[in-house]
């Protein structure tokens, strides 16, 4: 493995750990709805359990309202019963077959708690980065300890190395921050 081989690797593995970061924080509830809020969701469908978005179609209604259209006629008190067993804390509403999720209003207390959470998934992504800047910093001195490389080589690499890592964490920053906004945004 050369020094270009390190860096190139070092950073796609940096940019997934962005995309994984940037999966979680869709996960968490702010006060507006958001379809991909849903996409924990399991539902039974004949014996076997599959995710909501295969039996049903996810839409947002208005900025505090999900709807849920069934494909078919019988899976609307399923999958209403799987959104109030989700741990998301939503109460479903059906209409016919058509399924009303209206997101509650979050508490002062509630969007702190939520912040918090942002801010710890937000440090998990940047451990994450600092540990492939570590393993990409120790691939590069083996390569110096077995002569495949100088020491000028090191210093330049690990000089790019951190250059890639200080660019994720900053993009980490400026997620998390996005995220505690909107949260915090009545």
């Amino acid at each position: 493995m050369s020094l270009d081989d390190i860096k190139t690797s070092t950073q796609s593995k940096m940019d997934q750990s962005i995309a994984a970061f940037k999966n979680n924080l869709s996960k968490i509830r702010t006060g507006r709805a958001n379809p991909a809020l849903l996409d924990s969701v399991q539902v039974e469908y004949y014996g076997s359990v599959v995710p909501l978005s295969q039996v049903a179609n996810v839409a947002l209604i208005d900025s505090r309202t999900i709807s849920v259209q069934p494909w078919e006629k019988g899976m609307g008190a399923k999958i209403e019963k799987a959104i109030r067993e989700s741990d998301l804390g939503l109460n479903p509403a059906s209409m016919g077959d058509l399924i009303r999720v209206p997101m509650p209003a979050m508490s002062e207390e509630r969007r702190r708690e939520m912040t918090k959470l942002v801010r710890t998934e937000g440090e998990n992504a940047k451990i994450a980065v600092r540990n492939l800047r570590r393993d990409a910093n120790e691939a590069v001195k083996k390569l110096v300890k077995d002569k495949l490389a100088s020491e000028d080589e090191q210093k330049r690499a690990e000089a790019d190395v951190q250059k890639v890592t200080d660019r994720h964490v900053a993009e980490i920053d400026q997620l998390v921050a996005g995220k505690e906004h909107e949260i915090m945004a009545v």
